[in-house]
Protein backbone atom coordinates (compact mmCIF):
# COMPACT_ATOMS: atom_id res chain seq x y z
CA UNK A 1 0.00 0.00 0.00
CA UNK A 2 3.10 2.29 0.34
CA UNK A 3 3.35 3.37 -3.39
CA UNK A 4 -0.01 4.24 -3.08
CA UNK A 5 0.09 6.49 -0.26
CA UNK A 6 2.74 8.43 -1.51
CA UNK A 7 1.11 8.71 -4.82
CA UNK A 8 -2.04 10.33 -3.45
CA UNK A 9 -0.17 12.50 -1.48
CA UNK A 10 1.38 14.36 -4.46
CA UNK A 11 -0.33 17.52 -5.57
CA UNK A 12 0.89 19.04 -9.57
CA UNK A 13 -0.26 21.90 -11.45
CA UNK A 14 -2.16 21.05 -14.29
CA UNK A 15 -2.25 23.10 -18.01
CA UNK A 16 -4.93 24.42 -16.91
CA UNK A 17 -2.87 26.16 -14.02
CA UNK A 18 -5.36 24.52 -10.97
CA UNK A 19 -4.16 22.30 -8.40
CA UNK A 20 -5.07 18.44 -9.28
CA UNK A 21 -4.14 15.22 -7.46
CA UNK A 22 -1.12 13.78 -9.93
CA UNK A 23 -3.02 11.03 -10.97
CA UNK A 24 -1.40 8.49 -13.26
CA UNK A 25 -2.90 9.56 -16.47
CA UNK A 26 0.45 8.67 -18.79
CA UNK A 27 -0.98 6.58 -22.32
CA UNK A 28 -1.08 2.82 -21.99
CA UNK A 29 -0.09 2.31 -25.43
CA UNK A 30 -2.53 -0.66 -25.84
CA UNK A 31 -5.31 0.77 -24.72
CA UNK A 32 -5.98 3.63 -26.70
CA UNK A 33 -9.25 4.46 -28.42
CA UNK A 34 -9.67 0.37 -28.27
CA UNK A 35 -11.49 0.26 -24.43
CA UNK A 36 -15.13 1.97 -23.67
CA UNK A 37 -14.84 4.60 -20.86
CA UNK A 38 -17.76 4.25 -17.90
CA UNK A 39 -19.59 6.85 -15.71
CA UNK A 40 -21.73 5.52 -13.40
CA UNK A 41 -23.96 8.37 -11.57
CA UNK A 42 -25.61 7.02 -8.59
CA UNK A 43 -28.37 9.28 -6.82
CA UNK A 44 -29.30 8.64 -2.94
CA UNK A 45 -32.75 7.92 -1.85
CA UNK A 46 -34.17 9.47 -4.83
CA UNK A 47 -37.72 8.21 -6.07
CA UNK A 48 -38.89 6.16 -9.09
CA UNK A 49 -41.16 9.21 -10.01
CA UNK A 50 -38.61 11.81 -9.04
CA UNK A 51 -37.43 11.02 -12.78
CA UNK A 52 -39.92 13.01 -15.24
CA UNK A 53 -39.68 10.12 -17.95
CA UNK A 54 -40.84 8.29 -15.56
CA UNK A 55 -43.73 10.25 -13.93
CA UNK A 56 -45.29 13.17 -15.81
CA UNK A 57 -45.85 15.21 -12.59
CA UNK A 58 -42.40 15.62 -11.95
CA UNK A 59 -41.10 18.37 -14.01
CA UNK A 60 -37.90 19.29 -12.20
CA UNK A 61 -35.75 16.73 -14.20
CA UNK A 62 -35.04 18.19 -17.77
CA UNK A 63 -31.49 17.13 -18.55
CA UNK A 64 -31.90 13.63 -16.89
CA UNK A 65 -35.24 13.89 -19.11
CA UNK A 66 -33.33 14.52 -22.16
CA UNK A 67 -30.65 12.04 -21.72
CA UNK A 68 -33.79 9.01 -21.48
CA UNK A 69 -35.00 10.65 -24.66
CA UNK A 70 -31.44 10.29 -26.40
CA UNK A 71 -30.68 6.57 -24.44
CA UNK A 72 -32.26 3.94 -22.77
CA UNK A 73 -34.94 3.69 -19.58
CA UNK A 74 -35.58 1.38 -17.37
CA UNK A 75 -38.65 1.05 -15.80
CA UNK A 76 -38.29 -2.38 -13.89
CA UNK A 77 -34.49 -1.59 -12.48
CA UNK A 78 -33.72 -2.47 -8.45
CA UNK A 79 -31.31 -1.09 -5.64
CA UNK A 80 -29.83 -4.02 -4.33
CA UNK A 81 -31.22 -3.14 -1.19
CA UNK A 82 -32.83 -0.64 0.46
CA UNK A 83 -30.31 1.24 2.29
CA UNK A 84 -26.88 3.04 1.72
CA UNK A 85 -24.01 0.87 2.25
CA UNK A 86 -25.66 -2.19 1.48
CA UNK A 87 -26.62 -0.86 -1.80
CA UNK A 88 -22.97 0.54 -2.79
CA UNK A 89 -21.41 -2.49 -1.88
CA UNK A 90 -23.54 -4.38 -3.96
CA UNK A 91 -22.86 -2.21 -7.21
CA UNK A 92 -19.56 -2.29 -6.19
CA UNK A 93 -18.71 -5.95 -6.14
CA UNK A 94 -22.32 -7.29 -8.15
CA UNK A 95 -23.01 -9.58 -5.17
CA UNK A 96 -25.62 -9.57 -2.11
CA UNK A 97 -24.81 -8.17 1.25
CA UNK A 98 -25.08 -12.45 2.47
CA UNK A 99 -21.88 -12.68 -0.08
CA UNK A 100 -19.69 -9.54 0.59
CA UNK A 101 -20.27 -9.32 3.97
CA UNK A 102 -22.29 -6.01 3.75
CA UNK A 103 -25.76 -5.82 5.11
CA UNK A 104 -26.39 -2.64 7.37
CA UNK A 105 -24.87 1.11 7.39
CA UNK A 106 -21.26 2.23 8.41
CA UNK A 107 -21.36 4.78 10.90
CA UNK A 108 -19.17 7.29 11.39
CA UNK A 109 -16.84 5.26 14.17
CA UNK A 110 -16.90 2.07 12.39
CA UNK A 111 -13.67 0.65 12.09
CA UNK A 112 -14.14 -1.81 9.51
CA UNK A 113 -15.96 -1.40 5.84
CA UNK A 114 -16.53 -3.57 2.79
CA UNK A 115 -14.09 -6.23 3.49
CA UNK A 116 -10.79 -6.11 2.14
CA UNK A 117 -10.91 -9.91 0.41
CA UNK A 118 -13.37 -8.16 -1.54
CA UNK A 119 -12.84 -7.18 -5.30
CA UNK A 120 -14.23 -3.70 -6.25
CA UNK A 121 -15.48 -2.95 -9.57
CA UNK A 122 -12.48 -0.15 -9.71
CA UNK A 123 -9.61 -2.76 -9.00
CA UNK A 124 -10.43 -5.05 -11.55
CA UNK A 125 -11.02 -2.47 -14.24
CA UNK A 126 -7.52 -1.13 -13.10
CA UNK A 127 -6.13 -3.85 -13.56
CA UNK A 128 -7.45 -3.51 -17.25
CA UNK A 129 -5.51 -0.58 -17.87
CA UNK A 130 -8.13 1.98 -16.81
CA UNK A 131 -7.62 5.42 -14.81
CA UNK A 132 -10.64 5.15 -11.76
CA UNK A 133 -11.67 8.24 -9.83
CA UNK A 134 -14.64 8.80 -7.72
CA UNK A 135 -16.77 11.84 -6.65
CA UNK A 136 -18.99 11.46 -4.15
CA UNK A 137 -20.13 9.95 -1.05
CA UNK A 138 -18.38 6.30 -0.01
CA UNK A 139 -19.96 4.97 2.93
CA UNK A 140 -17.77 1.36 2.69
CA UNK A 141 -15.61 2.27 5.31
CA UNK A 142 -13.25 5.53 5.49
CA UNK A 143 -10.54 4.16 8.80
CA UNK A 144 -7.11 2.54 7.15
CA UNK A 145 -7.24 0.36 3.95
CA UNK A 146 -11.28 0.61 3.76
CA UNK A 147 -10.74 3.69 1.94
CA UNK A 148 -11.52 4.30 -1.27
CA UNK A 149 -7.62 5.55 -2.46
CA UNK A 150 -7.42 2.04 -1.49
CA UNK A 151 -10.27 -0.07 -2.96
CA UNK A 152 -9.05 0.96 -6.40
CA UNK A 153 -9.71 4.57 -7.25
CA UNK A 154 -6.54 6.48 -7.79
CA UNK A 155 -8.27 9.51 -7.08
CA UNK A 156 -10.74 10.60 -4.67
CA UNK A 157 -13.25 13.56 -3.63
CA UNK A 158 -16.09 13.52 -1.38
CA UNK A 159 -17.12 12.76 1.89
CA UNK A 160 -16.80 9.50 3.16
CA UNK A 161 -20.34 8.96 4.88
CA UNK A 162 -23.66 10.35 4.74
CA UNK A 163 -23.66 14.00 5.04
CA UNK A 164 -26.00 13.80 7.72
CA UNK A 165 -23.62 11.80 9.74
CA UNK A 166 -21.82 14.78 10.66
CA UNK A 167 -22.47 18.82 11.93
CA UNK A 168 -22.43 21.98 9.16
CA UNK A 169 -22.62 25.58 9.35
CA UNK A 170 -25.31 25.40 6.77
CA UNK A 171 -27.26 22.22 7.75
CA UNK A 172 -29.96 22.58 4.97
CA UNK A 173 -33.34 21.38 5.30
CA UNK A 174 -34.34 18.58 7.71
CA UNK A 175 -37.38 17.08 9.29
CA UNK A 176 -36.67 17.36 12.42
CA UNK A 177 -34.19 20.24 11.68
CA UNK A 178 -30.38 19.51 12.82
CA UNK A 179 -28.49 22.00 14.82
CA UNK A 180 -25.46 23.83 13.26
CA UNK A 181 -21.83 23.11 14.21
CA UNK A 182 -20.91 24.69 17.74
CA UNK A 183 -18.18 27.11 17.20
CA UNK A 184 -15.28 27.70 19.40
CA UNK A 185 -12.25 26.09 20.57
CA UNK A 186 -12.48 23.89 23.63
CA UNK A 187 -10.66 20.62 24.85
CA UNK A 188 -11.94 18.73 21.40
CA UNK A 189 -15.44 17.02 20.59
CA UNK A 190 -17.72 15.10 22.85
CA UNK A 191 -18.32 12.23 20.21
CA UNK A 192 -21.75 10.80 20.76
CA UNK A 193 -23.29 9.25 18.38
CA UNK A 194 -26.68 7.02 18.75
CA UNK A 195 -29.28 9.87 17.72
CA UNK A 196 -30.78 11.29 14.47
CA UNK A 197 -28.33 14.57 13.97
CA UNK A 198 -24.90 14.41 14.65
CA UNK A 199 -24.06 16.97 16.54
CA UNK A 200 -20.48 16.90 17.56
CA UNK A 201 -17.84 16.16 14.51
CA UNK A 202 -17.84 18.77 11.48
CA UNK A 203 -18.96 16.54 8.39
CA UNK A 204 -15.48 15.85 6.61
CA UNK A 205 -14.34 16.58 3.07
CA UNK A 206 -11.79 14.23 1.39
CA UNK A 207 -9.53 14.56 -1.36
CA UNK A 208 -7.58 11.57 -1.35
CA UNK A 209 -6.40 10.72 1.83
CA UNK A 210 -6.78 14.32 3.16
CA UNK A 211 -9.39 15.94 4.90
CA UNK A 212 -9.69 19.30 3.18
CA UNK A 213 -12.38 20.85 4.74
CA UNK A 214 -14.66 20.37 8.02
CA UNK A 215 -16.76 20.92 7.83
CA UNK A 216 -18.01 21.40 4.39
CA UNK A 217 -20.01 23.57 3.15
CA UNK A 218 -23.40 21.73 2.00
CA UNK A 219 -24.69 24.96 -0.31
CA UNK A 220 -21.66 24.42 -2.59
CA UNK A 221 -21.00 21.05 -3.12
CA UNK A 222 -23.05 20.24 -5.67
CA UNK A 223 -21.07 22.52 -7.69
CA UNK A 224 -17.38 21.45 -6.19
CA UNK A 225 -18.78 17.58 -7.34
CA UNK A 226 -19.14 19.03 -10.83
CA UNK A 227 -16.07 20.55 -11.18
CA UNK A 228 -14.42 17.92 -9.99
CA UNK A 229 -15.58 15.40 -11.98
CA UNK A 230 -15.37 17.16 -15.20
CA UNK A 231 -11.77 17.81 -14.21
CA UNK A 232 -11.42 14.11 -14.43
CA UNK A 233 -12.72 13.18 -17.69
CA UNK A 234 -11.09 16.27 -19.29
CA UNK A 235 -7.62 14.56 -17.77
CA UNK A 236 -8.47 11.08 -18.52
CA UNK A 237 -9.82 11.83 -21.71
CA UNK A 238 -6.72 13.74 -22.74
CA UNK A 239 -4.29 11.22 -21.77
CA UNK A 240 -5.85 8.75 -24.46
CA UNK A 241 -6.42 6.07 -21.18
CA UNK A 242 -9.37 4.63 -20.58
CA UNK A 243 -11.16 5.38 -17.66
CA UNK A 244 -14.10 4.66 -14.83
CA UNK A 245 -15.83 7.66 -12.85
CA UNK A 246 -17.84 6.30 -10.19
CA UNK A 247 -19.85 9.70 -8.74
CA UNK A 248 -22.22 8.74 -5.93
CA UNK A 249 -24.37 12.14 -5.37
CA UNK A 250 -25.44 13.66 -1.84
CA UNK A 251 -28.99 14.34 -3.96
CA UNK A 252 -31.71 13.64 -2.81
CA UNK A 253 -30.55 12.73 0.88
CA UNK A 254 -31.12 14.49 3.56
CA UNK A 255 -30.17 17.30 4.62
CA UNK A 256 -31.22 19.06 1.68
CA UNK A 257 -28.82 21.97 0.38
CA UNK A 258 -30.17 25.16 0.81
CA UNK A 259 -28.58 26.56 -2.57
CA UNK A 260 -31.05 28.49 -5.14
CA UNK A 261 -34.34 27.23 -3.10
CA UNK A 262 -37.37 28.90 -5.01
CA UNK A 263 -41.05 28.57 -4.47
CA UNK A 264 -42.93 25.34 -6.07
CA UNK A 265 -46.38 25.59 -6.84
CA UNK A 266 -46.97 22.17 -5.99
CA UNK A 267 -45.53 22.84 -2.60
CA UNK A 268 -42.26 20.71 -2.99
CA UNK A 269 -40.26 24.01 -1.97
CA UNK A 270 -36.90 22.13 -0.76
CA UNK A 271 -37.19 19.13 -2.38
CA UNK A 272 -38.30 20.57 -5.74
CA UNK A 273 -35.39 22.90 -6.12
CA UNK A 274 -32.87 20.40 -4.48
CA UNK A 275 -33.97 17.79 -7.44
CA UNK A 276 -33.72 20.67 -9.86
CA UNK A 277 -29.82 21.11 -8.56
CA UNK A 278 -29.16 17.72 -8.83
CA UNK A 279 -30.53 17.44 -12.49
CA UNK A 280 -28.02 20.67 -13.14
CA UNK A 281 -25.34 18.82 -11.76
CA UNK A 282 -25.76 15.47 -13.66
CA UNK A 283 -26.42 17.61 -17.30
CA UNK A 284 -22.94 19.25 -16.11
CA UNK A 285 -21.63 15.63 -16.35
CA UNK A 286 -23.04 14.39 -19.53
CA UNK A 287 -22.12 18.04 -21.42
CA UNK A 288 -18.12 17.36 -20.33
CA UNK A 289 -18.46 13.66 -21.93
CA UNK A 290 -20.36 14.36 -24.98
CA UNK A 291 -17.80 17.20 -25.45
CA UNK A 292 -14.61 15.22 -24.65
CA UNK A 293 -15.62 11.22 -25.26
CA UNK A 294 -19.11 11.08 -26.86
CA UNK A 295 -18.53 8.25 -28.54
CA UNK A 296 -16.89 6.26 -26.61
CA UNK A 297 -18.16 6.89 -23.02
CA UNK A 298 -20.83 5.11 -21.22
CA UNK A 299 -23.20 6.55 -18.87
CA UNK A 300 -25.19 4.84 -16.50
CA UNK A 301 -27.57 6.77 -13.81
CA UNK A 302 -29.53 4.88 -11.69
CA UNK A 303 -30.51 5.29 -7.33
CA UNK A 304 -29.42 3.51 -4.26
CA UNK A 305 -32.63 2.96 -3.06
CA UNK A 306 -35.76 4.49 -2.35
CA UNK A 307 -36.65 7.89 -0.69
CA UNK A 308 -38.60 7.64 2.89
CA UNK A 309 -42.08 7.47 3.10
CA UNK A 310 -44.50 9.35 1.63
CA UNK A 311 -45.79 11.19 4.62
CA UNK A 312 -41.93 12.66 5.39
CA UNK A 313 -41.89 16.76 4.40
CA UNK A 314 -39.33 16.07 2.27
CA UNK A 315 -40.01 12.31 0.74
CA UNK A 316 -39.02 11.90 -3.12
CA UNK A 317 -42.19 10.49 -5.37
CA UNK A 318 -42.32 6.98 -5.71
CA UNK A 319 -44.33 7.18 -8.52
CA UNK A 320 -47.18 3.84 -8.54
CA UNK A 321 -46.16 2.28 -5.39
CA UNK A 322 -47.86 4.01 -3.00
CA UNK A 323 -50.98 1.89 -2.48
CA UNK A 324 -49.08 -0.63 -0.64
CA UNK A 325 -50.69 -3.48 1.51
CA UNK A 326 -47.71 -2.35 4.01
CA UNK A 327 -49.10 0.79 4.39
CA UNK A 328 -52.71 -0.02 5.20
CA UNK A 329 -50.98 -1.88 7.83
CA UNK A 330 -49.57 1.25 9.52
CA UNK A 331 -46.25 1.05 8.46
CA UNK A 332 -43.82 2.71 5.68
CA UNK A 333 -43.87 2.14 2.21
CA UNK A 334 -40.16 2.77 1.19
CA UNK A 335 -36.64 3.30 2.46
CA UNK A 336 -35.39 0.33 4.23
CA UNK A 337 -38.45 -1.95 2.97
CA UNK A 338 -38.59 -4.13 0.68
CA UNK A 339 -41.79 -2.60 -0.83
CA UNK A 340 -41.32 -1.45 -4.42
CA UNK A 341 -40.80 2.14 -3.45
CA UNK A 342 -38.42 0.91 -0.90
CA UNK A 343 -35.61 -0.40 -4.08
CA UNK A 344 -37.57 -0.01 -7.87
CA UNK A 345 -35.16 2.97 -8.62
CA UNK A 346 -35.09 5.53 -11.86
CA UNK A 347 -32.01 4.11 -13.96
CA UNK A 348 -30.58 5.64 -17.49
CA UNK A 349 -28.18 4.26 -20.12
CA UNK A 350 -26.45 6.76 -22.21
CA UNK A 351 -24.23 5.87 -24.96
CA UNK A 352 -24.71 7.91 -28.28
CA UNK A 353 -24.44 5.52 -31.17
CA UNK A 354 -24.21 2.19 -29.06
CA UNK A 355 -27.32 2.03 -26.48
CA UNK A 356 -30.59 2.75 -29.03
CA UNK A 357 -32.12 6.40 -28.08
CA UNK A 358 -35.30 6.22 -27.00
CA UNK A 359 -35.79 2.96 -25.66
CA UNK A 360 -37.66 2.10 -22.67
CA UNK A 361 -36.56 -1.23 -21.22
CA UNK A 362 -39.41 -3.57 -18.99
CA UNK A 363 -36.19 -5.98 -18.51
CA UNK A 364 -36.14 -6.86 -14.62
CA UNK A 365 -32.17 -5.75 -13.71
CA UNK A 366 -30.50 -4.56 -10.89
CA UNK A 367 -27.68 -2.14 -9.61
CA UNK A 368 -26.36 -5.97 -9.04
CA UNK A 369 -25.61 -6.12 -12.80
CA UNK A 370 -23.81 -2.47 -13.20
CA UNK A 371 -20.19 -4.85 -12.12
CA UNK A 372 -20.84 -7.84 -14.46
CA UNK A 373 -21.61 -5.65 -17.12
CA UNK A 374 -19.27 -3.33 -17.00
CA UNK A 375 -16.46 -5.58 -16.48
CA UNK A 376 -17.66 -7.75 -20.11
CA UNK A 377 -17.51 -4.36 -21.89
CA UNK A 378 -14.17 -3.41 -20.76
CA UNK A 379 -13.16 -7.10 -22.37
CA UNK A 380 -12.00 -7.97 -18.45
CA UNK A 381 -12.27 -10.85 -16.50
CA UNK A 382 -14.30 -11.17 -13.37
CA UNK A 383 -12.92 -13.16 -10.20
CA UNK A 384 -13.13 -16.81 -10.81
CA UNK A 385 -13.47 -17.54 -6.76
CA UNK A 386 -16.54 -16.79 -6.21
CA UNK A 387 -19.99 -16.33 -7.42
CA UNK A 388 -21.98 -13.16 -8.63
CA UNK A 389 -26.01 -12.10 -8.24
CA UNK A 390 -25.72 -9.48 -11.07
CA UNK A 391 -25.56 -10.76 -15.08
CA UNK A 392 -24.12 -9.19 -17.87
CA UNK A 393 -26.81 -7.12 -19.30
CA UNK A 394 -25.01 -5.78 -22.65
CA UNK A 395 -27.87 -7.98 -24.83
CA UNK A 396 -30.53 -5.67 -22.70
CA UNK A 397 -28.23 -2.45 -23.33
CA UNK A 398 -27.74 -3.37 -27.33
CA UNK A 399 -31.41 -3.06 -27.77
CA UNK A 400 -30.74 -7.15 -28.51
CA UNK A 401 -32.87 -8.44 -25.74
CA UNK A 402 -35.55 -7.14 -23.13
CA UNK A 403 -34.47 -10.52 -20.76
CA UNK A 404 -33.39 -9.57 -17.79
CA UNK A 405 -33.69 -11.50 -13.92
CA UNK A 406 -35.61 -14.19 -13.66
CA UNK A 407 -35.75 -14.22 -9.89
CA UNK A 408 -34.25 -11.08 -7.73
CA UNK A 409 -33.78 -11.59 -3.92
CA UNK A 410 -34.82 -8.28 -2.07
CA UNK A 411 -32.59 -7.88 1.82
CA UNK A 412 -33.90 -6.97 4.83
CA UNK A 413 -31.92 -3.50 5.13
CA UNK A 414 -33.25 -2.05 8.68
CA UNK A 415 -37.09 -3.59 8.94
CA UNK A 416 -37.69 -6.33 10.20
CA UNK A 417 -35.91 -9.63 10.59
CA UNK A 418 -32.05 -10.20 10.00
CA UNK A 419 -29.37 -7.80 8.17
CA UNK A 420 -29.41 -9.04 5.17
CA UNK A 421 -31.84 -11.76 5.09
CA UNK A 422 -33.14 -12.92 1.24
CA UNK A 423 -37.20 -12.37 2.72
CA UNK A 424 -38.38 -11.29 -0.27
CA UNK A 425 -38.50 -13.02 -3.54
CA UNK A 426 -39.07 -11.52 -7.32
CA UNK A 427 -40.08 -14.20 -9.37
CA UNK A 428 -40.57 -12.61 -12.96
CA UNK A 429 -43.85 -11.02 -12.46
CA UNK A 430 -44.53 -12.17 -9.03
CA UNK A 431 -43.30 -11.50 -5.36
CA UNK A 432 -43.51 -12.48 -2.24
CA UNK A 433 -43.16 -11.52 1.31
CA UNK A 434 -41.93 -13.65 4.45
CA UNK A 435 -41.60 -10.97 6.59
CA UNK A 436 -42.86 -7.33 6.57
CA UNK A 437 -43.42 -4.09 9.23
CA UNK A 438 -40.54 -3.09 11.40
CA UNK A 439 -39.14 0.07 9.51
CA UNK A 440 -39.59 3.14 10.80
CA UNK A 441 -41.94 6.10 9.64
CA UNK A 442 -40.64 10.15 9.65
CA UNK A 443 -43.26 10.30 12.64
CA UNK A 444 -40.67 7.92 14.47
CA UNK A 445 -43.11 5.03 14.47
CA UNK A 446 -42.66 1.60 13.75
CA UNK A 447 -44.87 -0.42 12.17
CA UNK A 448 -45.01 -3.60 13.85
CA UNK A 449 -42.97 -6.96 12.64
CA UNK A 450 -45.09 -9.42 10.91
CA UNK A 451 -43.91 -13.07 9.86
CA UNK A 452 -46.09 -14.42 6.78
CA UNK A 453 -45.48 -18.51 6.40
CA UNK A 454 -46.92 -19.20 4.01
CA UNK A 455 -45.85 -15.69 2.33
CA UNK A 456 -47.49 -12.67 0.89
CA UNK A 457 -47.72 -12.97 -2.78
CA UNK A 458 -48.57 -10.10 -5.16
CA UNK A 459 -49.20 -10.32 -8.77
CA UNK A 460 -46.96 -7.13 -10.09
CA UNK A 461 -48.22 -6.71 -13.28
CA UNK A 462 -51.52 -6.81 -12.02
CA UNK A 463 -50.78 -4.60 -9.03
CA UNK A 464 -47.64 -2.93 -9.13
CA UNK A 465 -48.59 -0.96 -5.79
CA UNK A 466 -49.00 -4.05 -4.23
CA UNK A 467 -52.39 -2.95 -2.52
CA UNK A 468 -53.49 -6.20 -2.16
CA UNK A 469 -51.95 -10.23 -2.23
CA UNK A 470 -52.98 -12.67 -3.82
CA UNK A 471 -55.72 -15.21 -2.26
CA UNK A 472 -54.25 -17.86 -0.61
CA UNK A 473 -55.32 -21.20 -1.98
CA UNK A 474 -56.02 -19.95 -5.61
CA UNK A 475 -54.99 -21.04 -8.10
CA UNK A 476 -52.24 -18.68 -9.16
CA UNK A 477 -50.67 -18.88 -5.58
CA UNK A 478 -50.54 -22.79 -5.38
CA UNK A 479 -48.65 -22.22 -8.41
CA UNK A 480 -46.18 -19.80 -7.84
CA UNK A 481 -45.33 -20.99 -4.22
CA UNK A 482 -43.57 -23.58 -5.08
CA UNK A 483 -41.18 -22.33 -7.35
CA UNK A 484 -40.67 -19.29 -4.91
CA UNK A 485 -39.90 -21.76 -2.34
CA UNK A 486 -37.24 -23.46 -4.77
CA UNK A 487 -35.85 -20.90 -5.77
CA UNK A 488 -35.08 -19.20 -2.56
CA UNK A 489 -33.91 -22.91 -1.17
CA UNK A 490 -31.52 -22.73 -3.94
CA UNK A 491 -29.86 -19.14 -3.33
CA UNK A 492 -29.23 -20.02 -0.01
CA UNK A 493 -27.60 -23.58 -0.68
CA UNK A 494 -25.42 -21.24 -3.60
CA UNK A 495 -24.38 -18.95 -0.79
CA UNK A 496 -23.76 -21.47 1.82
CA UNK A 497 -21.24 -23.15 -0.85
CA UNK A 498 -19.82 -19.35 -1.88
CA UNK A 499 -16.36 -17.61 -0.99
CA UNK A 500 -18.69 -15.06 1.03
CA UNK A 501 -17.13 -12.36 3.29
CA UNK A 502 -17.82 -10.84 6.89
CA UNK A 503 -18.08 -6.82 7.34
CA UNK A 504 -15.87 -5.35 10.74
CA UNK A 505 -18.62 -3.56 12.88
CA UNK A 506 -17.01 -2.96 15.51
CA UNK A 507 -16.87 0.97 16.45
CA UNK A 508 -13.87 3.32 18.30
CA UNK A 509 -14.65 6.52 18.48
CA UNK A 510 -10.76 7.25 17.88
CA UNK A 511 -11.10 6.06 14.44
CA UNK A 512 -13.94 9.78 13.40
CA UNK A 513 -12.21 11.79 10.82
CA UNK A 514 -10.96 15.14 12.43
CA UNK A 515 -8.57 17.13 11.73
CA UNK A 516 -7.91 19.20 14.00
CA UNK A 517 -9.10 17.24 17.41
CA UNK A 518 -8.03 20.39 19.63
CA UNK A 519 -10.69 22.29 17.94
CA UNK A 520 -14.45 22.60 18.58
CA UNK A 521 -16.22 19.72 15.96
CA UNK A 522 -12.46 19.26 14.86
CA UNK A 523 -12.80 22.26 12.48
CA UNK A 524 -10.43 23.20 9.88
CA UNK A 525 -9.71 24.68 6.22
CA UNK A 526 -6.79 23.51 4.11
CA UNK A 527 -7.82 24.56 0.50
Amino acid sequence: MGWLFLKVLFVGVTFLGCLYPLVDFCCSGDTRGQKPNFVIILADDMGWGDLGANWAETKDTANLDEMAAEGMRFVDFHAAASTCSPSRASLLTGRLGLRNGVTHNFAVTSVGGLPLNETTLAEVLRQAGYVTGMIGKWHLGHHGSYHPNFRGFDYYFGIPYSHDMGCTDTPGYNHPPCPACPRGDGDGPSRTHERDCYTDVALPLYENLNIVKQPVNLSSLAQKYAEKATQFIQHASASGRPFLLYVALAHMHVPLSGTRLSADRRGRRPYGAALREMDRLVGQIKDKVDRTARENTFLWFTGDNGPWAQKCELAGSVGPFTGSWQTHQGGSAAKQTTWEGGHRVPALAYWPGTVPINVTSTALLSVLDIFPTVVALAGASLPQDRHFDGLDASSVLFGWSQTGHRVLFHPNSGAAGEYGALQTVRLEQHKAFYVTGGAKACDGKVGPPRLHEPPLIFNLEEDVAEAEPLEEGSAEYERVLPEVRQVLADVLLDIAGDKTSRADYTRDPSVTPCCDPHRKACRCHTT
